[in-house]
């Protein structure tokens, strides 16, 4: 935060000197025309919550990563220029699921517009020396635990027995690897593709690395690619139906979206983190299941909907260096790292980290991981590399940004998710015993960028910084 501390002064010294110009009547009719939009948004509830709002700029949001670039854009103007533009970018893509979900007949004219007077409102603010520092302090992302919880729930003393719960599943987790698998599964690969090379899959990386923050964004076919090559294979042990995945969709009449095992699909979206100055590619899959069955009378754990995460980190040559999985509920996170990542030790021995129940080989062209994932609960509990992928159900890669606006069977379209980023109706009990943490409704289901992974300490999926804290990474 230093460089926008920085910047901000030196906006207001500036400003202190010479009054700023009002906004050209197009402006205000934009602002105006972005307060109706918004107050419909909320009126009826269908807010996307993925990336969050830039208070004051209405044509702008952000995500952890985008806010860790402030600092050295602040003073780079084309850093900063590309920066404002992928927050437009961002808001675009939430108001195209909002405008959806609205169901007005307008709603392609309104995105037309929202594109223009986004444009026309950045170009003013970036104009203005006051605006630009006051976009750049205001451009940060919150992190997902209250204090106020955590105050209330006397945090700093019952942190020690829900960290000793934590102990106590690493320990399971770690046995589970060890252990013997028993029951069969049912083997889910991705679609037939032909391969690409390590070399191709560099150079698809390095072409599209070329903007002012460095951001490597392929589109298209080469990243339709890079999702086929690097997509899991998941062997599912199955006793139910509660064990066949399926696409997340509505059924008529209802409240919460549900799964439908007819149609095996895996949703797949390029996310990005940071190491060392430099932005680093990953690709990510998320698997869906109807429920998690109780396993007693009493399960607090169980409920409406599951599923698991898949994460992959790609060093610029293509290769991964470090695999990381969680539930959709940023529950049960583990980390996977290759030769190419040394763990870093925990900064306090009472700390959620990086928890790793299995180091993987170097993963070497041609190879993918094969998750094995346990019956009921959902658990990771193997992973292995492996050339074959043949074999089973093809499962189809879908978009998950389709998930912002699926159609619904009587008309209209929804998100699967709230305006709180919350999956309604996959609430878990566990949320009434583990609640002093600070986390919203602990256990259910969330949308992307609304995963914090961390009961004991603050820690989150899509954290610019996660892998940089907690590995030594070896890049080319």
């Amino acid at each position: 935060m230093n460089g926008v501390r920085a910047a901000l002064l030196a906006a207001l010294f500036t400003a202190a000197c010479a009054t700023p110009p009002a906004p050209p009547p197009a402006s205000q009719d934009c602002a105006a025309w972005y307060r109706d939009l918004d107050a419909q948004v909320d009126r009826h509830g269908v807010r996307d919550a993925q990336a969050r709002r830039v208070e004051g700029f209405a044509y702008l949001r952000v995500n952890r990563l985008l806010a860790s670039l402030r600092d050295e854009s602040a003073a780079d103007a084309p850093k900063l220029r590309a920066l404002v533009a992928r927050m437009q970018a961002l808001d675009l893509q939430g108001r195209e699921a909002e405008l959806a979900n609205l169901g007005l007949g307008d709603a392609p004219a309104s995105l037309v517009r929202a594109r223009e007077c986004g444009a026309r409102l950045g170009e003013a603010d970036l104009a203005d020396p006051v605006a630009r520092a006051r976009l750049l302090e205001r451009a940060a992302v919150p992190d997902d635990y209250s204090s106020a919880a955590r105050f209330f729930g006397i945090y700093w003393l019952t942190r020690y027995p829900f960290f000793s719960g934590v102990r106590q599943y690493q320990e399971e987790v770690r046995a589970s690897f060890q252990a013997q698998p028993v029951l069969p599964t049912r083997r889910y690969a991705p679609p037939a593709a032909p391969p690409i090379s390590r070399a191709a899959q560099a150079e698809a990386i390095a072409g599209a690395s070329t903007n002012p923050l460095g951001i490597p964004e392929p589109r298209g076919e080469a990243l339709e690619r890079l999702f086929a090559a690097h997509a899991p294979v998941f062997e599912v042990e199955q006793t139910g139906d509660y064990d066949r995945p399926g696409a997340l969709g509505w059924r008529r009449g209802a409240g919460a979206p549900s799964v439908d095992p007819a149609d095996p699909a895996v949703y797949r979206m390029a996310a990005w983190t940071r190491y060392r100055g430099r932005v680093l590619l990953q690709l990510v899959y998320t698997i869906w299941f109807s429920e998690r069955p109780p396993s007693a009378s009493l399960d607090l754990l169980s409920g409406s909907l599951d599923g698991v995460t898949w994460r992959v980190t790609l060093a610029p040559d293509g290769e991964p260096l470090v695999y990381d999985t969680m539930h959709p509920c940023g529950c049960y996170h583990l980390f996977f790292p290759t030769p190419r990542a040394q763990a870093v030790p925990a900064p306090a021995s009472t700390l959620e980290w990086a928890f790793s129940p299995l180091s993987l080989p170097r993963v070497e062209e041609g190879e993918r991981p094969v998750l094995r994932i346990a019956t009921r609960t959902h658990y990771v509990e193997r992973v292995t590399l492996s050339r074959a992928d043949g074999g089973g159900t093809r499962y189809a890669l879908r978009p998950y940004d389709a998930l912002r606006s699926l159609p619904r069977p009587e008309g209209g379209r929804a998100s699967a998710f709230g305006p709180d980023g919350l999956i309604a109706g996959s609430e878990r009990a566990e949320r009434w015993l583990f609640w002093p943490m600070g986390i919203d409704s602990a256990g259910a289901m969330r949308q992307w960028g609304r995963h914090a992974t961390a009961f004991v300490g603050r820690r989150h999926f899509d954290d610019a910084d996660l892998l940089e804290k907690r590995f030594v990474l070896r890049l080319p």
